[in-house]
């Protein structure tokens, strides 16, 4: 039998072992180096009501610099996609899923709600602490007020913020006015004068003059009476509390889901803020969040995190045009399925990973976080879901032939409104079709010229609606709202504290 010499480095030119044994461990350390490459941190950051063209690397006014250079060094997604509203978007970021599967309501929720997204749903930080990242929530949370289903019952270590939106409180401690202006009459504050023990046909919660104080949480207590000047502090705080959080977890992985009050009515920037855009509060607001940005990605740049940190910078829904949003070129606002309604501006930041400068019109969503961060993080538990969302990793890293969805269903609550596949959108309730790459204005309708298209629309809608419904919340693919007995405020209107919340019961002023 022919037995292989044993290798004699001796009989080889010095130079030459020298060259193969530097190229042996070479490819040794890569290996190594390869299979124990860390999972990225991610960081979400979200903005309430930012209007697409809000910001500078978007077409915006007022300058963003901060943004404009996590452009220069990420990705700007334009063709992403939320909810006309608060809620049914975050529940989408949450669950990987369209909001109406998840969170089937009409709109949005409202303090002392019965229902809120249900413990049962697995979100993107459960799909993430379970493959062993640290995960914090600081911001507006807006998918349910009672204890079971805020951030820390949902997947969150930690969490501090408001659990709904800003103007969700009582018209004399700053609620339901700009700080430029003065506080409406009660007249002037509609009051469905629900009772919270007895919601009959409404259980999303109190509307209008008969909301609680807002309260500001901290992990599980409510630590103020959110008042005016309390609002105007919100960005500043949750930057910090933001920054913070990274500094303790900078041994990684970790997942940092932030969420700004910024922009959304009332208009509360910081006093060093007010006035300094020329352009009216709501701009002076984006200011300070381009601040706030800045200060995070400085943070991950100190600590050398950068370059295995991936950063989103979105919006909840388009920009409301009453409150002073520019959504140019796109038509309509917050509330609508026009695609000034739900396109919100997206920037993806990931230095080494993701090509500096570069820009995609693929079709993508919020619903596509979950699957996204999922995969990036190497999860099981993401593998194993059902989902509408997909994992657009594949994107935002430039791979050859990535694409997004062939596929988008645009609803607004109950309501399947609209459809796009390709450039093709149809609204359906009039018949009519755009064209968005030649048309992102829907200015032109053309159905009559494409009867085939309209046809193909209608049948994905079809097929939706055999899922999911329209015009009713029961279809065969919704899902339970989790729900509670007798749901109560954090902070009643005499500021004590809900019983069993707080560890140490306690009345603020």
């Amino acid at each position: 039998m022919h037995k292989m010499a044993a290798f004699d480095g001796s009989a080889l030119p010095l130079t030459l072992f020298m060259r193969i044994l530097s190229n042996l461990l070479s490819c040794l350390l890569t290996g190594v180096t390869a299979f124990a490459a860390p999972p990225p941190n991610i960081v979400l950051i979200n903005i309430d009501d930012l209007g697409y063209a809000d910001i500078s690397p978007f077409g915006g006014k007022v300058p963003t610099p901060q943004l404009d250079r996590m452009a220069k060094e990420g990705m700007k997604l334009t063709s992403h996609y939320a909810a006309p509203v608060c809620s049914p978007s975050r529940a989408a970021m949450m669950t990987g899923c369209y909001p109406k599967r998840v969170l089937p309501i009409p709109g949005v929720l409202f303090p002392s709600s019965a229902v809120g997204l249900s413990p049962a749903q697995t979100t993107v930080a459960e799909v993430l602490k379970d493959a062993g990242y640290a995960t914090a929530c600081v911001g507006k949370w807006h998918l349910g007020d009672q204890p079971e289903f805020l951030p820390t019952s949902q997947g969150f270590d930690h969490y501090f913020g408001i659990p709904y939106s800003n103007d969700m409180g009582p018209r004399q401690e700053g609620s339901k006015s700009n700080p430029d202006k003065p506080v409406p009459p009660e007249k002037d504050v509609a009051s469905k004068g629900i009772d919270p023990k007895n919601y009959g046909g409404d259980e999303t919660g109190l509307k209008g003059a008969s909301q609680p104080p807002l309260p500001l949480i901290d992990d599980q207590n409510v630590v103020e009476r959110v008042k005016a000047a309390q609002q105007h502090t919100f960005t500043r705080r949750y930057t910090e509390r933001a920054v913070k959080f990274i500094r303790e977890h900078r041994s990684g992985p970790f997942f940092l889901y932030l969420p700004h009050n910024a922009v959304h009515f009332p208009l509360y920037p910081h006093h060093d803020y007010m006035g300094k855009s020329g352009l009216g509060l709501q701009k002076d607001w984006v200011l300070e969040v381009d601040w706030s940005v800045g200060r995070v990605l400085d943070t991950l740049r100190e600590l050398k995190l950068d370059s295995n940190t991936l950063v989103i910078f979105t919006s909840d829904n388009g920009g409301p045009l009453n409150q002073n949003a520019d959504n140019t070129p796109l038509r309509g606002g917050k509330g609508s399925t026009l695609e000034g309604g739900i396109r919100v501006c997206t920037i993806a930041w990931w230095p080494g990973k993701i090509a500096a400068g570069s820009e995609t019109q693929a079709v993508t969503a919020h619903m596509d976080w979950l699957p996204t961060f999922g995969a990036l993080a190497g999860s099981k538990t993401a593998a194993g879901l059902k989902l509408d969302g997909k994992d657009i990793s594949p994107v935002l890293l430039g791979e050859k032939g990535a694409v997004g969805h062939d596929v988008f269903h645009y609803y607004r609550g109950f309501d399947l409104q609209a459809v796009r596949s390709g450039p093709w959108k149809l609204h359906l309730a009039k018949n009519e079709l755009y064209n968005l790459d030649s048309d992102i204005g829907e200015a032109q309708n053309v159905a009559a010229d494409h009867a085939d298209i309209v046809a193909q629309l209608l049948k994905h809608a079809e097929a939706m609606q055999a899922d999911l419904g329209d015009k009713t919340k029961d279809a065969p693919g919704v899902r339970a709202l989790g729900r509670v007995e007798n749901p109560l405020p954090l902070i009643s209107h005499d500021g004590t504290v809900r019983a069993g919340f707080n560890k140490i019961a306690k009345t603020l002023p």
